[in-house]
């Protein structure tokens, strides 16, 4: 929470943003309401609204869903978020239920673009789906509850991080016992098509002073068909052999996220960022330091000495083989003398 906290508190300033004094924004799911039979799935909106009369803007946002034992959480997407700053992914928490998150813009959301027919107010995505219900007994539905949770904040972005006055709206989904005549999940419809990879993005090298100085890399992507699922790093060494390697069924790739430090702090690697959407789709960024950056690691100094040891050792095969070559030879020519002298002898 300490960690939520100073982003909250340290965000403004760090966005050089300074706006005059708001009245209300509002947190809200949409829709307010809806209706599933039995196995559905639906995909509701958390969205924000400012008061953009009083020009409000807001930067950031940490929130906490609840939702009712009737109903399963499936997944999340940020796909289409406005948020490209993340302290915390949504995280579901089955046990607690609730959907926790924390995230934010650089100089705030001031209000949906102006002639964009498509709500641009988007935080996070949430897919529900109802379990069913046995057969017999009971009304012919249920009501389930998705709301805020009172700790629910917004921090406008007046370069101090004040909390706004927010308003917080719900939803609730009628749970029908029976089945529908067709499954509706279009969350799963849209997982199947999504066809298109994340978008193209960099790797940055960067010191951390709080991570003690030492290199990290830092990326970030987006997909705006079903969002990014998680990223894997893998580290190449430069002067490895083994060619490809990352490609490879089996290449030791790493789960990761941003900033993610390195093992190598030599900088003798190439290193390779891979972006994963919700539907499996990939793509890769790759970085490769700087020579005037790298430094002689640990590993090359064993790989170096190793080789150096090689070598020696095989100078010395090669002296000892010679020598031996040598002394075999002069054995054969004296043997040769003696035999010639000894056929003299007799001859005479």
């Amino acid at each position: 929470m300490f960690r939520r906290t100073m982003f909250f508190l340290g965000a403004p300033l760090l966005f050089f943003i300074t706006v005059s004094s708001v009245h209300a924004a509002s947190l809200y799911i949409d829709p307010a309401f809806t209706t599933l039979s039995r196995g559905d799935a639906v995909t509701l909106s958390v969205r924000l609204d400012v008061d953009e009369a009083n020009e409000e803007c807001v930067n950031a946002v940490d929130g906490v869903i609840t939702y009712s034992d009737n109903i399963v959480p499936v997944d999340i997407s940020i796909g289409d978020s406005i948020f490209s700053m993340w302290v915390e992914q949504p995280v579901i928490d089955k046990e607690k239920h609730t959907i926790t998150f924390a995230g934010g813009i650089p100089n705030g959301y001031c209000g949906r673009i102006a002639g964009d027919p498509r709500l641009t107010n988007s935080l996070v995505k949430l897919i529900f789906r109802s379990p069913g219900f046995s057969i017999g007994g009971g009304s012919g539905s249920t009501t389930a509850t998705i709301a805020f949770a009172p700790e629910t904040a917004a921090y406008l972005n007046d370069g101090f991080g004040t909390k706004a006055e927010l308003a917080m709206y719900g939803t609730s989904i009628d749970l029908r016992k029976e089945a529908g005549a067709v499954l509706q999940d279009p969350w799963h419809d849209a997982v199947i098509t999504d066809e298109i990879a994340p978008e193209k993005f960099s790797v940055t090298l960067a010191k951390i002073p709080v991570d003690g100085g030492k290199y990290n890399v830092v990326f970030n992507t987006t997909d705006k068909q079903t969002g990014i699922d998680h990223y894997e790093v893998i580290e190449e060494p430069i002067a490895k052999f083994a060619a490809f390697e990352w490609g490879r069924a089996n290449a030791p790739w790493i789960v990761a996220r941003s900033p993610y430090q390195l093992k190598d702090q030599s900088l003798n690697s190439t290193i390779r960022v891979k972006a994963v959407d919700k539907a499996g789709n990939e793509y890769v960024a790759a970085l490769l330091p700087d020579k005037e950056m790298r430094t002689i690691s640990t590993q090359d100094i064993i790989l170096g000495a190793g080789i150096g040891l090689m070598l020696l050792l095989l100078s010395l095969i090669f002296i000892s083989a010679f020598i031996s070559l040598r002394r075999r030879a002069k054995r054969r020519r004296e043997a040769v003398i003696i035999k010639q002298e000894n056929n003299n002898d007799h001859g005479e």
